[in-house]
């Protein structure tokens, strides 16, 4: 038998060769895993969670000039507005001041978006009285402006709490589009348009 031959013999015979290489591929998982478990991935700090429990919508007349904004204060008194985007777990999507804003240049073309709309959206369901205001903050003086408003709980199926239009008539005018009440089971209760300010108190 050839030289070659017999080292092929050896190695297909020798069982030794095979565990030694199952251990130590055995043994490199295992550091692996462990080293995983050690050392779990960081979270990254600043990253927000964007599940909703309450989506505020308020929406006027497309292409109108009047600038509109809407105010919500939730069950721990924290109020956002158009200078206060953020507070607590509640966030201003955007604010629209009518077709102030409403126009962007799309190769090096002007383009109008006519949509009149401010969206609200609350990432928790803290316990307490949730307040929904609309102040027409600037008028474009061509007429009473019919106000939507629309207040719908997420989870764990979409409810609409609230959807009516409220007419604002004069600039700095303010209203309650509505109030209500989430309790600390989370449930939504005593929904009213009792009037309450947040503009004044918020200044």
């Amino acid at each position: 038998m050839s030289r070659r031959g017999s080292n092929r013999h050896h190695y297909e015979e020798d069982p030794f060769t095979d565990l030694l290489f199952n251990a130590l591929m055995g043994f490199t998982m295992l550091l692996f895993l462990t080293l995983l478990f050690l050392n779990p991935p960081s979270k990254k700090t600043g990253v927000i969670d964007t599940k909703a429990e309450f989506i505020v919508t308020t929406t006027w007349p497309d292409g109108a000039e009047d600038d509109i904004d809407t105010w919500v204060e939730s069950g721990t008194g924290d109020v956002v507005w158009f200078s206060h985007p953020d507070d607590g777990q509640m966030h201003l999507d955007r604010d629209d001041r009518g077709l102030a804003n409403d126009t962007i240049t799309v190769n090096g073309q002007k383009v109008v978006n006519p949509l009149n709309q401010e969206v609200v959206t609350l990432r928790g369901k803290a316990p307490g009285e949730y307040t929904v205001n609309v102040n027409n903050y600037k008028s474009a003086n061509t007429g009473p402006v019919p106000v939507q408003v629309n207040v719908v709980k997420v989870n764990p199926v979409l409810r609409v709490i609230f959807y009516d239009t409220i007419t604002l008539t004069r600039q700095g005018e303010e209203k309650t589009a509505v109030r209500f009440t989430v309790t600390p089971e989370g449930d939504v209760i005593n929904v009213n348009t009792l009037q309450k300010s947040l503009v004044k108190s918020s200044n």
